[in-house]
């Protein structure tokens, strides 16, 4: 569910037309509702009620606004980053430290250095090599990192290859028939407290059987690992589960999802820790665009020429997405056409043949569940700028990141002496 409702023939956020925010702020801009966000997170949080101990970290990467952050952490939730600038952005907005868990394959030594000063709740290393340097750069300091082994399992998340991470040819986690040795290994080094054991297998799952698979095979490694003497008080299962992007998808819901993970997971006996990020932000937020013109074609559907642009929504380009394409003020007339941007790329095409409601030059449209990777995915490609982000509760909105104009990009580049 979202709140983004037709009222008297025009499209709402909440309790605002987003005919209004079009005047205010300009388009393309997008738009998120407070109040859909809040609503995820409760749902969510209440799917794994039944569970005796549970660390929630939404996942920064899928929206790092700061007032979305801000807004997860007055509903209680840590957060999952996998940059230091995705933990500059959790701490600035008063997420406790201890609430952080550190992702990402490829931790900089001087991220982890600022995660080890900072004091985040755990670390979740992605190869010995990098337990390793953590124990190190932990030891100079005097300090001790908490720490989960992110294993590879091996299991087909059945869903985008270029979102999947659990099989073994992705970059992501050590082999599980290896995790327990590296396991221990870590486990004696200065400077670590080896807790735990972590698995993200993939994004935008539509089963929970991949899921029941890899926790399963989790399961027998926290076993493997206590037979050998180690500790494991925690096990971070990630995130993935997906929404549906299209009108009458169907997808696994969050209590369907922890009523899984409370009958594989009920004699573990740790912390279990969640890494939610889509299917929290995903449809609390649309991606508000004006039709520039309709260009026909002999033969063909015609060209939608919308001012977004793959730069702004990168998802259909990328991965060949899918997102339900409405007008703003609906006549109820229908039309087939191709949606497109006025990027200089084939490629910066949103839809082909799709039906959809007529539109012409001047309407406005919106492209839905772009609360997720939408506005965080955004390049300043054929020097277009970044676009605005704006936050609706109830009937007021605020601007919650500024439009930046090419002019204000172009003023951070130099042109060397030696080429005047």
């Amino acid at each position: 569910m979202d709140h983004f409702e037709l009222r008297s023939g025009v499209l709402h956020a909440e309790d605002v037309p987003l005919t209004a925010i079009a005047d205010a702020v300009g388009t393309p801009v997008y738009v998120y509702s407070r109040a859909t966000f809040t609503r995820h997170v409760r749902v969510f949080k209440e799917a794994l009620s039944a569970l005796p101990k549970v660390h929630i970290a939404f996942a920064v990467k899928s929206n790092p606004n700061l007032a979305v952050l801000r807004l997860m952490q007055r509903e209680g939730l840590g957060a999952d980053v996998v940059s230091g600038g995705e933990m500059a952005r959790a701490l600035a907005v008063g997420m406790p430290a201890k609430d952080i868990v550190f992702s990402g394959v490829g931790k900089q030594a001087r991220e982890m250095i600022a995660g080890l000063e900072a004091g985040v709740g755990q670390f979740n290393i992605e190869s010995e090599e990098e337990g390793i340097e953590l124990s190190e750069l932990a030891a100079e300091r005097g300090l001790r990192a908490a720490c989960a082994l992110r294993v590879n399992p091996d299991v087909d998340a059945r869903t985008h290859a270029k979102i999947s991470t659990g099989k073994a040819e992705n970059k992501f986690g050590v082999p599980i028939d290896r995790a327990a040795g590296i396991y221990a290994r870590l486990a004696e080094l200065p400077g670590l407290d080896m807790r735990g054991v972590a698995v993200h297998i993939g994004s935008q799952l539509a089963e929970l059987e991949p899921l029941e698979t890899a926790f399963t095979k989790l399961g027998e490694l926290i076993a493997e690992i206590r037979a050998s003497g180690c500790t494991v008080t925690h096990a971070d299962l990630g995130g993935g589960l997906g929404v549906p992007y299209k009108a009458g998808e169907v997808f696994p819901s969050p209590a369907e999802y922890g009523a899984m993970v409370a009958r594989v997971t009920k004699d573990w006996d740790v912390t279990l820790m969640f890494e939610p990020g889509r299917v929290i932000s995903g449809n609390a937020g649309v991606l508000l665009t004006r039709v520039i013109r309709v260009k026909r074609s002999s033969n063909r559907a015609p060209f939608v020429i919308v001012d977004a642009a793959m730069n702004d929504l990168a998802r259909p380009a990328m991965y060949g997405a899918w997102h339900d394409f409405d007008a703003v003020c609906p006549t109820g007339e229908r039309m087939t056409a191709h949606i497109v941007g006025p990027i200089c790329e084939t490629g910066d095409t949103f839809a082909m043949d799709r039906d959809m409601d007529a539109l012409g030059a001047g309407d406005l449209a919106v492209f839905r569940t772009a609360g997720a990777y939408g506005a965080t995915m955004a390049s300043s490609y054929n020097s277009r700028g970044f676009i605005a982000e704006v936050m609706v509760d109830g009937d007021k909105f605020a601007v919650v990141a500024d439009r930046i104009l090419p002019e204000t990009i172009t003023s951070a580049e130099r042109v060397p002496d030696w080429l005047e």
